[in-house]
C-alpha cells in the first residue's frame, strides 16, 4: 500500500516549527504541524505484499517521497516518523519508508526499487503535494498496478483509485475533491463512505487523522483493522434493541431540539471518527442526550461495540521529583499543581489528541475529596458549537492510583457514556513551571479508543526556551515530536466556571509557591 507524505501545507495558527499535537487523537499541530515544514511535494507509500494480504502478520510498508532536493533528513523524519510509529502501535506489521522525489530523475537504485515495489507489492499509493510534471508522469507510468491511489493537494492529472476502481477528483487536485463523485467503474456505498471519511479527516490536518485515513483504506480494501470494526452497521438489531429497551428515552430525545440536532449531527459522522463525533456531542449536550446515550449505549450496548484502552505506547512516569523518588502522594500533588495559589491546578498550553486536547481555554482542577483516599479531576474548557456560539463545559473524573507511582486510572461519565483512561505524569520540573501528562483511554460501548497528551503550565504560556531540551526528551518518551502539538487558544477566557467542592483538600506533601 502506498501513501504520500504531506507536501507544502498552509501554516495555521500554532507554534512555530520548533514549538509545537493536533489531538484526537490524535496528531500534528493543525496540519500545520504535520507539516509545518515547507515541502513542495512528497508522497508516502504503504505496501502490503500481496501474497500475505489475508494474514494477520502481513507486512505493510510505507514510502514517502518529496520532489524537493533540498528536503533534509530531519524534514523527512517529520513526514514519516509519527505516522509510522503510530501505525505500528496498531499493528507491528505496518512499516513506512520515506523518499524525496528527486531520485526519480536519477533513474538510480532507489528509483528502480520503488518501481519494483509499485509493480509487485504496493496495495496503496498516497500522493501528497505532487505537482511537478516530471514526477506526475513518473507516477502515472509506474502506478498502474496499484489497486488504491489517493492524491492530496496534487496535480489533477493524477488519478484516484479505490478497490481497483477510479474515483473522480476536483480540478484543483484535492483528494476526491469534496466527494465529487465515483466513476462508472464502481459505484458502491462503501466507496462513497470511504471518500467522505478520508476527505474530512485529511482536512483536519493532524497526524492522528492522517493515520486514521490510512487505516480506513486498509480496513476497506486490504484487510480488516480491528480498531475500526465499529465502522460496520448492525442495522435492524440495533434499532430493535433501542425500541425494546429505550423507547421513552428515544422519544424524549427526538422531541428535544438539542438532542435531535445531536443525533442528526452524529449520523453524519463516521462511527470511528472521534473528532466529528465528540464535536457533535459537546455542541448539543443536554439531559435528554445523556439519558438516551446512557440507555442505548452504556446500559444496553445496542451498537454491540467494545473498545479497550490501547496498550501502546507505554509511557513511563518520571522517576524523581525534587531529588526524591516519586511516590503516589507526590504524584498527586504534582497534579494538584498551582491550585490554592491560583484558582486552577494547571492551564493547558498544547495537546496532541485532535478530539479532546484542542478545545480553547482549558483549565485543570485536581483535588482530594472529602472521602478518605478519594481524588478527583475536573477539566473546564470552552467549546465552539457548530452554530458558532462559545460555551463552557466541565467534566468530573474519579482518579485512582496505578500500581506504579505516577500512573493513575481515570473514569468519567461523559454524556451518558463511561470512558476509562490510564494517565501518566511524564515530567514536571521542581518549580512546577510546566508539566507533561500522557493518557490512553477507551469509551468501550462507543467503540472508541484513543491516546493523547497535554502540556500544561500555571498561566497557559509555553515553557521557557531554557526548558526546551527537557521538554523534548519528555515528549520523546511519549513517542511525540514537539512540532506535533496543537496550540490551545488561551485568549478570551473570561469567567470560567471554576471552584471545587467544599471540604476538598489540596497538597499533601509538597509545598507550592503562593
Amino acid at each position: 500500500m502506498t501513501l504520500e507524505a504531506p507536501g507544502a501545507f498552509k501554516p495555521e495558527t500554532g507554534f512555530t516549527l520548533n514549538r509545537r499535537f493536533s489531538a484526537s487523537a490524535a496528531g500534528f499541530p493543525p496540519l500545520s504541524r504535520l507539516l509545518r515544514t515547507t515541502l513542495p511535494c512528497s508522497f508516502l507509500r504503504i505496501s502490503v505484499p500481496k501474497t500475505l494480504v489475508s494474514t494477520p502478520s502481513s507486512n505493510i510498508t510505507a514510502v514517502v517521497e518529496s520532489n524537493s532536493a533540498a528536503v533534509t533528513e530531519v524534514e523527512k523524519e517529520k513526514l514519516s516518523d509519527p505516522p509510522a510509529k503510530r501505525l505500528k502501535w496498531v499493528d507491528e506489521g505496518y512499516e513506512m519508508r520515506v523518499f524525496t522525489d528527486d531520485f526519480i530523475k536519477s533513474n538510480g537504485e532507489k528509483s528502480v526499487n520503488l518501481q519494483r515495489e509499485l509493480s509487485r507489492e504496493a496495495d496503496i499509493l498516497v500522493v501528497v503535494g505532487v505537482t511537478n510534471q516530471e514526477s506526475v508522469k513518473w507516477i502515472q507510468s509506474n502506478s498502474g498496478k496499484v489497486e488504491n491511489i489517493i492524491c492530496f493537494e496534487s496535480s489533477p492529472g493524477l488519478a484516484n483509485k479505490l478497490g481497483g476502481s477510479y474515483v473522480e477528483s476536483q480540478s484543483d487536485g484535492s483528494f476526491l475533491g469534496r466527494i465529487s463523485g465515483v466513476s462508472q467503474l464502481k459505484k458502491s456505498n462503501q466507496t462513497v463512505e470511504v471518500v467522505k471519511t478520508v476527505s474530512e479527516a485529511w482536512e483536519r490536518h493532524n497526524s492522528d487523522d492522517i493515520r486514521f485515513c490510512i487505516l480506513v483504506i486498509i480496513n476497506a480494501y486490504i484487510r480488516p483493522v480491528p480498531i475500526l470494526k465499529n465502522l460496520g452497521s448492525k442495522g435492524f438489531s440495533t434499532l430493535n434493541c433501542m425500541v425494546k429497551n429505550c423507547g421513552s428515552q428515544m422519544l424524549n430525545c427526538l422531541l428535544d431540539p438539542n438532542c435531535r440536532k445531536a443525533l442528526q449531527c452524529l449520523n453524519k459522522c463516521s462511527p470511528a471518527d472521534q473528532v466529528c463525533n465528540y464535536r457533535c456531542i459537546t455542541s448539543y449536550e443536554s439531559p435528554n442526550l445523556e439519558a438516551f446515550s446512557l440507555c442505548v449505549l452504556q446500559k444496553n450496548n445496542c451498537l454491540e461495540l467494545d473498545a479497550k484502552i490501547p496498550e501502546k505506547p507505554y509511557v513511563p512516569p518520571m522517576a524523581k521529583f525534587r531529588g526524591k523518588g516519586l511516590c503516589h502522594e507526590v504524584a498527586e500533588d504534582v497534579f494538584v499543581g498551582w491550585l490554592g495559589g491560583l484558582d486552577w491546578s494547571w492551564r493547558v498550553v498544547a495537546g496532541l489528541n485532535p478530539a479532546y486536547d484542542q478545545f480553547p481555554c482549558q483549565y485543570q482542577l485536581f483535588y482530594r475529596g472529602k472521602a478518605k483516599g478519594s481524588f478527583w479531576y475536573e477539566p473546564v474548557f470552552q467549546v465552539k458549537m457548530l452554530e458558532g456560539e462559545m460555551v463552557w463545559r466541565r467534566r468530573r473524573y474519579r482518579v485512582k492510583k496505578g500500581k506504579v507511582p505516577g500512573t493513575f486510572y481515570f473514569s468519567v461519565l461523559d454524556n451518558g457514556v463511561v470512558s476509562n483512561e490510564f494517565w501518566t505524569v511524564v515530567d514536571a520540573p521542581d518549580d512546577l513551571s510546566w508539566g507533561l501528562f500522557h493518557y490512553s483511554g477507551a469509551a468501550r460501548v462507543a467503540g472508541q479508543s484513543y491516546t493523547g497528551a497535554v502540556l500544561v503550565s500555571p498561566n497557559g504560556a509555553y515553557p521557557d526556551e531554557a526548558e526546551r531540551g527537557r521538554l523534548v526528551l519528555a515528549l520523546e518518551k511519549c513517542g511525540i515530536k514537539e512540532w506535533e502539538l496543537f496550540t490551545v487558544d488561551n485568549c478570551s477566557c473570561a469567567d470560567p466556571p471554576l471552584g471545587i467542592p467544599e471540604g476538598s483538600t489540596l497538597h499533601s506533601v509538597i509545598e507550592v509557591q503562593k
